[in-house]
């Protein structure tokens, strides 16, 4: 390790973060989380036994980055995002599945159980993930069981020691009904997907509500359950801070720098078109929050008109979501095309002061594809350096962009395909 590292690394603040290594050449070779990031990180350069391919990972790290967040779910959940963008080859070399989990609700049937998963199968469940760490994963489902009781198998109608604690809703003994039960596990959905300062808000906006009419015992649901994930916050699992410091994330900077933004863009929205020779054609709305993607906000549009023209197909898209004035408005969009596209969008959003730009892959969506760059009133294609900060972000948005459409495109095949 050379001395410029050793200074870096006796900074390392004893707080919960996620943690950047990198090569010489500055590209994200792993990234992990840590309940204290001074701890963890000091781990790898230390002259204890390692196995074979961690001390090789140890070999390449020429510098180390870290991001500061309040819990160890925030690390959690950051790591699982960064992960996707940046895609670091020794998170795939040291990966074992086993530590790669998913939470599984079915909410397909009468009365839903969750349980974790390496594996998600088209089954019509509920799947939220993936997340990287078993564990952690665990001790938060675990820990929201006590705000949000659930059953952890199929329901068979017997009562248990778990009835008896508290930890599931309780229908075996007449302490709520499917009906509600499942209400309620769409909010533990909601919260495990992020959408949490939104949820608690709806949460006490009910418990005022409901108290007002009358409906006492709607308002003490209500009330338990705001005071419960309140608490939670100062345990382990979210803050009243941002997810994500906005200001440590580079590429969000290098956004800001790169095309004059006041500030770094919180709020980046992406879309894109799918359709297969005009049959089903829809499309894709994905949004991303301080550099992380906030699947609550997705939204997806089935095409009303030129279904087989992407370029209207995308104004109709824009212009149907700009309607939406109750959804925030982004700070940046990202489209999926290349001068046609940014020109044919761009009347539609300059009223509203939004900036766009857009991604031309040709026609190629393979994760290799390059990041090309169009700018309005630029003449030419801004080339993104390849695997760099910015050109990960840009990528990664797209890529959801595309995922998400194709996605709903399938879904409608199918649909239509059983009529």
């Amino acid at each position: 390790m050379d001395e410029v590292l050793k200074q870096k690394l006796s900074k390392l603040p004893a707080v919960p973060g996620v943690y950047f290594h990198k090569n010489a050449s500055g590209e994200v070779i792993y990234v992990g989380k840590a309940a204290v990031l001074k701890n963890r990180v000091r781990q790898y350069f230390q002259k204890s036994r390692k196995d074979v391919k961690t001390e090789a990972l140890v070999k390449e790290i020429a510098d180390t980055d870290w991001i500061v967040v309040d819990t160890e779910m925030d690390a959690l959940f950051l790591e699982s995002e960064m992960i996707k963008r940046y895609m670091p080859k020794w998170n795939i070399l040291l990966r074992d599945d086993k530590t790669v989990s998913f939470v599984r609700v079915t909410m397909n049937e009468e009365v839903p159980y969750i349980s974790l998963t390496r594996n998600p199968v088209d089954d019509k469940s509920t799947y939220i993930g993936p997340f990287y760490g078993k564990l952690a994963v665990e001790k938060a489902v675990r820990i929201l069981r006590h705000v949000f009781p659930y059953y952890v198998k199929p329901y068979d109608g017997k009562k248990t020691l778990d009835t008896d604690l508290g930890l599931t809703p309780g229908i075996e003994i007449g302490r709520t009904t499917p009906k509600d039960y499942r209400r309620n596990l769409r909010k533990l959905i909601r919260y495990l997907e992020g959408d949490r300062d939104k949820l608690l808000k709806e949460l006490e906006k009910t418990m005022h509500d409901e108290a007002s009419k009358g409906n006492f015992e709607l308002a003490a649901e209500a009330r338990d359950q705001l005071f419960g994930l309140k608490e939670l916050k100062k345990k382990i699992v979210f803050s009243d801070k941002e997810f994500l410091d906005i200001s440590s994330d580079q590429a969000l900077k290098q956004l800001q720098d790169l095309l004059g933004l006041q500030n770094p863009p919180k709020r980046i929205e992406g879309y894109d078109i799918s359709h297969q020779s005009g049959e089903n054609t829809v499309g894709s709305m994905v949004v991303f929050i301080n550099g992380a993607s906030a699947r609550n906000e997705y939204r997806k549009f089935k095409v009303q008109t030129s279904k087989n023209d992407d370029l209207k197909s995308l104004v109709e898209v824009v212009s149907r979501r700009l309607k939406h004035e109750e959804w925030d408005f982004p700070d940046l969009i990202i489209l999926d095309g290349g001068v046609g596209q940014v020109n044919a969008i761009l009347p539609l959003v300059e009223p509203y002061g939004i900036p766009i730009i857009g991604r031309d892959k040709s026609g190629n969506h393979a994760k290799s594809a390059g990041v090309a760059l169009v700018i309005p009133n630029k003449s030419e294609y801004l080339e993104l350096p390849s695997g760099s900060h910015i050109s990960r972000l840009i990528a990664r948005i797209d890529e959801e962009a595309h995922r998400f459409a194709i996605t709903y495109h399938s879904l409608l095949k199918r649909k239509n395909m059983l009529k």
